[in-house]
């Protein structure tokens, strides 16, 4: 079960705010060609520009076909972003009527059900995203609600690897928790700053959604400093269009010199999938 960026549900309906237009058709035969002229300028009009455009200084080109790609930076970093899979016991909720002395004494037997009046528990297991800050000490930075009331926690690595995690230190009010692992052949993400950032900056969140293991998913930051929705206590978000979707709670939001710059933790959404509005903890703020 992956662990979900917790979600707000939105109540107006923009829906009935959405109207289509149809597009004239061309009554001539003749207009064609005209229209093939036009499209082919704005076309190449359309990658002159992109051509031209100042790309961001990290990206580079692919040797094969000089392509902008964010695999360099990405095979850097990705080895610091780590999978948090965690245990624990819940107890099991009974129906009503399994309390009644009198369907205990004659249906206990066959529903098998405690004696003692302990309830039973069962094992279940979560999933989330951690982000190894230390490599020398083994420190990883994960969301507080990933791992509150775990059992076992444990760190998974790209290569499968498996590290049993204890928690140091944690903070509900910022929804933060710090683990410990044996550092044993680790890979840490530089960490930047948040207080440079700016609207319209790139940004790359990393992380393990719906458990698929290590995914990446690329945006801008939308906004800063959101507060207000009710998450924490504490609240001062990167907002960003990247996708964040269950599982990748304290996941890596990081900028494009492969930075960690936040911390990915919380979406607005309906219906608990991402709608491009997803919001990281600012890093300086779990400096």
């Amino acid at each position: 079960k992956a662990s979900p960026p917790r979600h707000i549900i939105g109540h107006q309906n923009f829906l009935s705010d959405i109207k289509t237009f149809h597009l004239p058709l061309l009554s001539k035969e003749c207009t064609m060609r005209s229209l093939l002229s036009v499209i082919l300028v704005i076309f190449l009009g359309f990658f002159s520009t992109m051509a031209n455009a100042a790309m961001p200084g990290p990206i580079s080109a692919s040797p094969e076909g000089g392509v902008p790609t964010l695999a360099p930076i990405l095979k850097t970093v990705m080895p610091g972003v780590v999978n948090i899979s965690v245990k624990s016991k819940v107890k099991v909720e009974l129906p009503p009527i399994f309390e009644d002395p009198m369907f205990r004494r004659f249906f206990g037997d066959q529903f098998n059900l405690p004696q003692n009046g302990k309830m039973p528990e069962r094992e279940v297991q979560g999933a989330g995203s951690g982000v190894i800050v230390d490599s020398a000490k083994g420190y990883v930075i994960t969301n507080n609600h990933v791992i509150d009331k775990a059992d076992e926690i444990y760190v998974v690595f790209k290569d499968k690897r498996q590290i049993k995690a204890e928690v140091v230190g944690s903070d509900k009010e910022t929804d933060i928790a710090v683990l410990k692992i044996k550092p044993d052949n680790l890979t840490a993400v530089p960490i930047g700053t948040s207080k440079t950032l700016e609207v319209g900056d790139f940004v790359v969140a990393i992380g393990n959604p719906f458990g698929l293991g290590h995914t990446v998913t690329s945006g801008i930051v939308s906004a800063l400093g959101r507060s207000g929705l009710g998450i924490e206590n504490y609240e001062d978000f990167i907002q960003t269009d990247a996708s964040i979707n269950p599982g990748n709670s304290g996941g890596a939001l990081i900028n494009l010199k492969g930075e960690l710059i936040g911390i990915n933790t919380a979406i607005l959404s309906r219906t608990g999938g991402n709608v491009g509005i997803g919001f990281a903890i600012p890093i300086n703020i779990e400096k």
